[in-house]
């Protein structure tokens, strides 16, 4: 379960969303990305965040600080990510498949280099870095994307522009009315039905589903 970049994983709408997951009989991992939570923030990072909140309001161009901010962000959380998968799917009371859930731009990047990772819902982002917008059409995996109507961070426009350039041939959108922190609380459940039918292993399926 990775986050956005800038929110600490000890979060507690993301401590939400990690203990009902579990509750589904998932182990659920997250890990700050560079310059996140408590991990030391470099000066160059701190100005491109300050930077983009002065062209957002202003309603200036942000494409190129963007670039510049999230596109590293992105490169060094992924070899991380592998890291922390080898490390936990190595303990005997974990096993695969594996789901990704958050932060878009990352889960790109992870699901086009992970093979491990068999489904993925994004919470959709107008905003990816140029590299993982022409890696969206890569993706082979199913997928789950919220999109919040009136995001006021993310471009509508954008987002369902990213949505249609997904290569994946299952892919669903759910959109909801409001802001960027309005997602509805059941969309958690859905999200976690998504990953019961993409995840489990055959002989845990519920006997409703048959064998």
């Amino acid at each position: 379960m990775a986050h956005n970049n800038g929110l600490p994983k000890g979060e507690p709408r993301l401590v939400a969303r990690a203990r009902l997951t579990a509750s589904y009989g998932y182990a659920v991992p997250s890990i700050d990305a560079a310059e996140c939570g408590d991990r030391p923030r470099s000066a160059a990072a701190e100005q491109a965040r300050a930077d983009l909140r002065r062209a957002m309001q202003s309603g200036e161009p942000v494409d190129e600080i963007f670039e510049s901010l999230v596109g590293p962000l992105v490169e060094n959380a992924a070899p991380e990510w592998r890291t922390t998968l080898d490390t936990l799917l190595t303990l005997p009371e974990i096993g695969g498949p594996v789901g990704y859930s958050g932060w878009t731009a990352l889960g790109i990047r992870l699901a086009v280099s992970e093979p491990r990772i068999a489904a993925a819902g994004f919470f959709a982002g107008g905003y990816v870095p140029r590299a993982q917008r022409e890696e969206a059409r890569q993706l082979t995996i199913p997928l789950l994307v919220l999109l919040q109507w009136d995001d006021e961070g993310n471009p509508r426009q954008r987002a369902l522009d990213l949505f249609d350039a997904f290569g994946s041939k299952e892919k669903t959108l759910h959109a909801n009315m409001g802001g960027h922190l309005g997602t509805p609380s059941f969309e958690r459940e859905d999200g976690d039905r998504f990953f019961g039918r993409h995840l489990r292993w055959p002989s845990r399926r519920p006997a409703a589903e048959g064998r």
